[in-house]
């Protein structure tokens, strides 16, 4: 499990990155890019990281499901994700 810090700060990015969207896009339309470098560097969604939205894990992330590997797969052979199955043949 990852510190809920680590949790906190990924959301606070995320927020910050929705935040600034519309003023980052205009000010590199416009190629003004000493405006661009005053804004906050978490306002840049390259600095956001996938992380699980169980236990936080950054790494192993399987993005169509939103999870890391290891939830994933007690999730599936518990059924619990909806057209999962373990591959047999």
């Amino acid at each position: 499990m990852a510190k809920e810090s680590m949790k906190a700060r990924e959301i606070k990015r995320a927020k910050t990155v929705a935040k600034f969207a519309e003023k980052r896009k205009s000010l590199k339309e416009s190629g003004d890019y000493l405006a661009l470098q005053k804004l906050p560097r978490n306002a840049s969604p390259v600095r956001m990281h996938n992380r699980c939205k169980i236990t936080g894990r950054p790494k192993g992330y399987i993005r169509q499901f939103g999870i890391s590997r290891v939830i994933f797969r007690e999730m599936a052979n518990k059924g619990l994700i909806p057209g999962v199955t373990k591959a047999s043949w």
